[in-house]
């Protein structure tokens, strides 16, 4: 059991590494329209998925049930939004700041899950969301001018992603996740594709194999997510989830000479200090 635990922090740690060296491979890809970056990801995480599919032993139709075809399809709506601003707040502002705001996304599917699944709000978790949205609002530094967008951009991520974990969540064993991340891939690839080659930009061979990154680390960086759920439970390793902010500070560094300043310093770190408190207390209470 504890050989499991392991093994599912790891492929934990290893999803954040992945996850990292995607928004690496955006900022690396140049100045490329932010729908081929997008495509990319998905265009060979739909392969992966399939793939996953293919191999599994349990029979299960590539799209989905008939009756949860809603739900998958708002889903992949609402994860391609979500995907779309994050590789355009990736562009405009550091990688450390971007990714600290995707981030707040267990905030939201705390809001989401009381608003549509019915769950109740501890009276920890109140004050923990307030506290959560205090340190976000020092990492965005709001100026009260357009320079705002991207970071706003990168809250609206994690909005998108907290609806999304709770379609997921309620999609909990009704759906395979290969299926949830195919039918995503798909949707995301078939609504890209004529946004994509509307304004085209033919990449050179540095960006084309960077666009290639893009893709092969959200494969990975997915594939890790899944086999670390599969080998131990959410509420032992999501928090380690968190990795990848750590990871992407230090590639921001190393390849983009990128150092945060100490406002989002102090904000990604009473982020990350509250979301762990957060963490101990619900697996102390269950």
């Amino acid at each position: 059991m504890e050989d499991n635990r392991l093994k599912g922090v790891l492929f934990m740690l290893l999803s954040g590494l992945a996850f990292a060296f995607m928004s690496l491979s955006v900022r690396e890809a140049g100045d490329l329209p932010v729908f081929e970056k997008v495509f990319a990801r998905n265009f060979i995480s739909m392969f992966v998925a399939a793939f996953m599919i293919k191999r599994s032993k349990i029979k299960t139709p590539l799209f989905g049930k008939r009756e949860n075809q809603k739900y998958l399809l708002s889903r992949s709506i609402l994860g391609l939004l979500g995907v779309i601003l994050f590789f355009y707040s990736i562009q405009h502002i550091t990688l450390t700041d971007a990714n600290i705001l995707s981030r707040l996304h267990p905030a939201f599917v705390t809001i989401f899950a009381c608003i549509f699944l019915k769950e109740k709000i501890s009276k920890f978790q109140v004050p923990a969301l307030i506290i959560v949205f205090g340190f976000a609002i020092m990492v965005i530094k709001p100026k009260f001018d357009l320079t705002i967008i991207p970071a706003l951009a990168a809250v609206g991520t994690a909005i998108c992603a907290g609806a999304t974990y709770t379609i997921v969540r309620f999609l909990k064993g009704k759906e395979e996740p290969a299926t949830i991340v195919f039918y995503f891939s798909f949707v995301s690839v078939a609504v890209m594709l004529p946004l994509m080659m509307a304004d085209f930009v033919f990449p050179t061979l540095y960006e084309f194999l960077w666009l290639l990154a893009i893709g092969a680390s959200a494969s990975f960086g997915q594939f890790g997510l899944t086999l670390a759920y599969k080998y131990s439970k959410a509420a032992e390793v999501s928090i380690y989830s968190y990795s990848t902010i750590i990871f992407v500070a230090i590639l921001g560094y190393i390849f983009q000479g990128e150092i945060p300043d100490m406002w989002s310093i102090v904000g990604g770190i009473g982020i990350i200090t509250t979301a762990t408190t957060l963490y101990l207390h619900n697996k102390h209470s269950s």
